[in-house]
């Protein structure tokens, strides 16, 4: 089992649309879409529904907890209210995180395929923020990450461990687009190593996607920690096999 996710919209098309994005990183988390407002009998209309709320919980509690995403201050409301209304028992497992509706969701259901606690994927969803300005990307990502070149330039060997690097060029249509993005990310997670990718966090799937990088662009790996090598062999197999992508 893992964390399952509610995403809340004021519009039934959004928060669908939200859920298929998130889905395609992380298939095997629960995620329940709640949008609009009306009888389910014909087209919904614009609003949130303290029922399709409720109910979209229902639907994504597996056991270890639900993390609930929205958009605009009206849907914070109906969410607060619907969990007033829980179970003791429910509602410790339950947390209303304050995040962008899209990064947010994508980047919470990554960190829930992975296993993490409802406590980790909150971090996660309210932790996915990007910069057009490297430099204010921290605290998200490590100051190297965040300014390549602004702190030391190289990390002796056996100060903070093993050091790796490695270069590729994207072969496949879409590039390091959103799926691929996650596969690193998830991939990355749990090994032992400060990894860096083109210059950013490379256990950020946002991060990596605002890289925007497409085919024949190159990928550039740095590794520090003990499982450095395992990270950079790990992102070389999967961009020289396009991701599973046609070429």
């Amino acid at each position: 089992m893992s964390v399952g996710l509610v995403i809340v919209s004021h519009s039934e098309k959004i928060a669908e649309g939200v859920v298929d994005l998130a889905a395609q990183m992380a298939p095997d988390v629960v995620l329940a879409a709640a949008g609009g407002t009306g009888d389910g009998v014909g087209p919904a209309r614009i609003g949130t529904s303290f029922d399709r709320v409720q109910a979209a919980i229902e639907r994504a509690d597996g056991g270890d907890g639900v993390v609930i995403l929205t958009d605009l201050g009206s849907a914070v409301m109906t969410a607060e209210m619907v969990l007033e209304f829980l179970e003791p028992e429910v509602r410790e497992q339950v947390r209303l995180a304050q995040a962008a509706l899209v990064e947010g969701a994508v980047a919470a259901a990554v960190q829930a395929q992975g296993g993490s606690s409802v406590d980790d994927v909150v971090r996660a969803a309210e932790g996915a923020v990007v910069s057009i300005r490297p430099e204010e990307l921290e605290p998200f990502v490590t100051h190297a990450a965040a300014a390549p070149g602004s702190g030391p330039e190289t990390t002796p060997e056996g100060e903070s461990g093993p050091t790796a690097r490695g270069s590729w060029t994207l072969p496949n249509q879409m590039g390091l687009h959103a799926r691929p993005a996650a596969t690193l990310a998830t991939g990355l997670a749990d090994l032992d190593a400060e990894v860096t990718v083109n210059g950013v966090d490379g256990k950020s799937v946002m991060l990596l996607m605002s890289l925007g990088l497409g085919q024949g662009r190159t990928v550039t790996v740095e590794a520090v920690g003990p499982d450095a090598q395992a990270a950079v062999d790990l992102v070389g197999r999967e961009v020289e096999a396009g991701f599973g992508e046609p070429a």
